[in-house]
């Protein structure tokens, strides 16, 4: 078969890619002779298309689903995407908006329709450009949050829930994204880093009876006129007399009585706080524990209502009264002062919108009893994260956990199966079907009612009200034959893909959904089956740019990842994308490393024409040969054995670095020169077989990371039915290696350097061949590598000595002296200045190593990897330390 010049990705991976489809290696089944191996997709929103982070988390999923199946287990890898309540509903508005269309004007049925034909038409954008990247994902299991079954399950468990105890219906501050027009939980409220820049105002209230002040400081003037207090610290001399008289609020003249409560911290403004009980949680608990009025004073969608008390404010947003009020405020000499101040601001994870903290009636899940199994079993290493610092985090949210408002104001999502029969605040009932409510609702109100009596619940459901029973839903685990409503428990032994597949092995996610996804997961898990949904979590990090800056749309600085793919292949891509991305720590993006997964493809390919360019002969082995197989061999085997390690502890990039070193070091770099034979000349057919099959070696290895690359080459390296795909060829097992070939084989190498380093210097020709001379006590050593010596340095012969010849160059390689005999007279006093000179700067750095090594702090605090690696500096430092004051000897004394 003619191997063309040039490796080209695009025409590669649509091959391939379809040939894996239409043979359907990625499906699954249940197969009792094989070991299960599963993963859950984190179901990207279905309004979504690829970006970095998508690239660097489905790379991972793919290469653990390639080698589990490589490795014979029947790997089943779950697609899916979550319809994303409050993004899709928000893309639908808008586009009903270009076409002069209202949301307010259609009625729930008619906007849905509108929403089902978005999602038909751009839902399934990023699952088709999954497979871009290569992602091997069974893709007949693609599952949707709002698929007929899937929305069965969900309401399922909130009816299951709510007979439990676990979900009640509450008035409650909740968090109110005033943009989407719903409520979040706390975990949808995020917070910039290091807090933002706001302006906190000094405002009088007047006391009432008096020409006395009291003076408060806030960031929301907007909320003076819903003020139902103002509270001191009963410590504080400076006000506690105050508690019992009345102050009045500016402009509305309402009088607020001045009260004594613990949780005004002394040192904090001015030691008076205004307490609004309906517009903060801190005021609300303040105001539940006095009795205050609960004004209410700002709408649902941000602006200011009749409850405010001033006419020209009504109807206005709340950003737009918070200028004006400062204006009046200052006209009217209620204000003091501004302060330029950095403070915590909630903002929507879906809209960025200022969270206004509202007081509603919203459904809730009970957390702290239903949460205490998910919390211990991670605690406890029953479920393992990687990297382990995250169960320090995950501890302290467990510990705090809060109740789960779940509840949200839309359309779009699983209808809450609620049904309301009259006014009062009990006057409902919750099934699961509307036939089911009628009769819940005649027996609770004893009347006798029917369907057009009840009202279902117009809100939905949180979208993680959804994707918590991912990992049991895929596998329909909510169905009628195994789920009993009963005891609200998923029976075993009555879905077989749940039995076989289910917990899945590794789920790997981003550390921002620990708490959105990742525990509730579990929770669901443990309530309905008993058991965990995975064993692993694989915490990746956040894809940034150089300068540390998370990638995003608004800042312009994130590539395209299907223009990267275009211009450097899918198996540059996720190499480069995994080159840097240790477990849980954030990916400094860099488009170089992408351009070095590109030339590692080329050097592979490369590496590949190399070898088949070789005519061979039916000759004996050479020795040199023969000892090149040998070490190769087992150098694989001990990477292998390196590598199965960084497998076991989820250190993928690791394992890529030490496939990448075994092919462009040892394979490409050291293997192949030592074996090649020379210009036009054939290679022996017992070498040539062994490097095939060595070469079959390197790309099974490889395949997980560079999947397209290396089924090209498999079917090229020899004729192959079309059945017989590297995708599904057998993981090479591992074996016992021969450590001393291994140290001969470094012995070489450091000796070839040497003389490489030595022609370059000395500007000594490749071509010149040169005596080499060994003062050694090992010769058995020395004559096992001979002949590869003369081979990969050109060196014409190796003799022994145990005196200096005159005239030479030397070194030393592992207390092993070398000398290289020049026959021309050489500069003795400028080679004596350079080696001195550059003996002088080895000391320097050999004596900053050791100081940084008497360092007790550093030794005990640094990884223990970075600690190896200094010491590695110390030594390589001490041995050129030795070598070069061998050298200086040799030259003979300045005498």
């Amino acid at each position: 078969m003619e191997i063309s010049n040039k490796y080209d990705p695009a025409q590669t991976e649509d091959k391939w890619y379809s040939h894996w489809m239409e043979k359907g290696f990625f499906k699954a089944k249940v197969n009792p002779e094989k070991e299960p191996y599963s993963i859950v997709i984190p179901p990207p929103n279905v309004t979504g298309v690829l970006h970095m982070g998508h690239m660097l988390n489905n790379t991972i999923q793919d290469v653990l689903i390639r080698k589990a199946r490589m490795e014979g287990k029947e790997a089943c890898w779950v697609p899916g995407t979550d319809h994303a309540s409050i993004a899709t509903e928000a893309k639908v508005v808008a586009m009903l908006r270009e076409k002069g269309i209202k949301k307010s004007d259609l009625s729930r049925d008619e906007f849905l329709k509108y929403a089902w034909e978005w999602k038909e038409k751009y839902g399934g954008i990023i699952l088709e450009q999954l497979k871009k990247l290569g992602a091997s994902c069974d893709w007949d299991r693609t599952s949707f949050t709002m698929d007929e079954g899937y929305y069965k399950a969900v309401i399922s468990v909130f009816n299951d829930l709510y007979k439990k105890g676990f979900i009640y219906r509450g008035l409650r501050m909740i968090n109110w994204d005033c943009e989407a027009k719903t409520a979040l939980s706390n975990e949808e409220v995020i917070y910039k880093e290091g807090g933002e820049h706001a302006t906190l105002y000094y405002v009088k209230y007047k006391i009432a009876g008096s020409d006395d002040f009291v003076t408060i400081a806030t960031v929301r003037p907007e909320t003076i006129l819903g003020d139902a207090a103002i509270a001191v610290n009963p410590k504080d001399e400076r006000h506690a007399h105050l508690i019992g008289q009345k102050a009045i609020v500016p402009f509305v003249n309402r009088e607020i009585p001045i009260i004594g409560d613990d949780y005004v911290e002394l040192d904090f403004g001015t030691g008076c706080l205004k307490v609004t009980p309906a517009h903060d949680p801190n005021d609300y608990e303040i105001g539940q524990r006095h009795g205050l009025e609960v004004i209410d004073t700002i709408n649902l969608d941000g602006t200011l209502n009749e409850n405010c008390g001033i006419d020209k404010f009504v109807g206005v947003d709340r950003f737009v009264v918070r200028k004006q009020i400062v204006k009046d405020l200052k006209a009217a000499e209620f204000l003091l002062k501004e302060e330029d101040f950095v403070t915590r601001i909630g903002r929507s994870e879906r809209t960025n919108t200022v969270v206004e903290p509202k007081l509603s009636l919203q459904w809730f899940i009970k957390m702290k009893e239903i949460s205490r199994t998910a919390h211990k079993v991670v605690m406890e290493d029953e479920i393992l994260l990687y990297p382990p610092k995250f169960k320090n985090t995950y501890n302290h949210w467990m510990e705090n956990v809060r109740d789960w408002c779940i509840s949200r104001q839309l359309w779009w999502g699983q209808r809450i199966p609620a049904y309301y029969y009259g006014e009062g605040e009990e006057d409902y009932v919750v099934a699961e079907s509307l036939e089911e409510a009628v009769i819940l609702a005649c027996e609770k109100s004893g009347k006798q009612l029917t369907a057009s009596d009840l009202k279902q619940d117009e809100d939905v459901l949180d979208t993680w009200a959804s994707s918590w029973l991912f990992p049991l839903a895929v596998f329909d685990g909510f169905n009628e034959n195994c789920f009993d409503k009963e005891t609200g428990k998923v029976i075993n032994g009555k879905n077989a893909e749940l039995d076989y597949f289910y917990p899945t092995d590794t789920l790997v996610t981003a550390p921002e959904i620990l708490f959105f996804w990742v525990a509730r997961m579990i929770i669901a898990g443990y309530e309905y089956k008993g058991d965990k949904p995975f064993k692993n979590v694989y915490l990746t990090g956040i894809v940034r740019d150089k300068q540390r800056r998370k990638m995003s749309k608004s800042l312009g600085n994130s590539p395209d990842p299907l223009d990267l793919i275009k211009q450097y292949g899918a198996d540059g891509v996720r190499t480069g994308m995994l080159f840097s991305s240790p477990a849980g720590n954030d990916l400094l993006f860099d488009e170089k490393l992408v351009e070095q997964g590109r030339n590692f493809s080329n050097k592979l390919w490369n590496a590949f024409r190399l070898v088949k360019g070789w005519n061979t002969v039916d000759q004996p082995q050479s020795e040199e040969n023969a000892l090149a197989a040998k070490w190769f061999e087992s150098r694989f085997y001990a990477a292998k054995e390196e590598l199965e390690d960084h497998f076991s502890k989820y250190r993928l990039s690791d394992a890529l670095m030490t496939a990448y070193k075994l092919v462009w070091n040892d394979f490409c770099s050291w293997y192949l020169e030592w074996i090649k034979p020379g210009f036009e000349q054939p290679i022996d057919q017992k070498t040539y077989d062994q490097t095939i099959a060595f070469f079959e070696l390197v790309v099974k290895t490889l395949h997980p990371f560079m999947p397209f690359i290396t089924e090209e080459i498999w079917h090229t390296i020899q004729e192959r039915d079309e059945n017989d795909c590297l995708i599904k060829a057998a993981w090479p097992e591992s074996k016992p290696f021969d450590k001393s070939v291994l140290t001969s084989g470094d012995l070489l190498f450091e000796i070839t350097t040497n003389i490489r380093n030595l022609r370059n210097s000395k500007g000594l020709s490749p071509k010149e061949e040169l005596a080499l001379m060994v003062n050694t006590s090992d010769h058995a050593l020395f004559e096992q590598i001979s002949a590869s010596i003369q081979k990969m340095a050109n060196v014409s012969s190796l003799d022994f000595t145990e005196e200096k010849p005159d005239n030479c160059f030397s070194f030393v390689v592992q207390s092993h002296e070398l000398f290289v005999p020049v026959t021309e007279q050489i500069d003795v006093e400028a080679e004596r200045k350079k080696l001195t000179e550059e003996l002088g700067y080895t000391i320097g750095f050999k004596n900053s190593v050791e100081k940084k090594l008497s360092n007790e702090r550093f030794v005990s605090g640094a990884p223990e990897q970075v600690v190896a690696m200094e010491k590695k500096k110390l030594a390589d430092a001490e041995a050129k330390i030795a070598s070069l004051e061998a050298s200086i000897a040799s030259l003979g004394s300045q005498d």
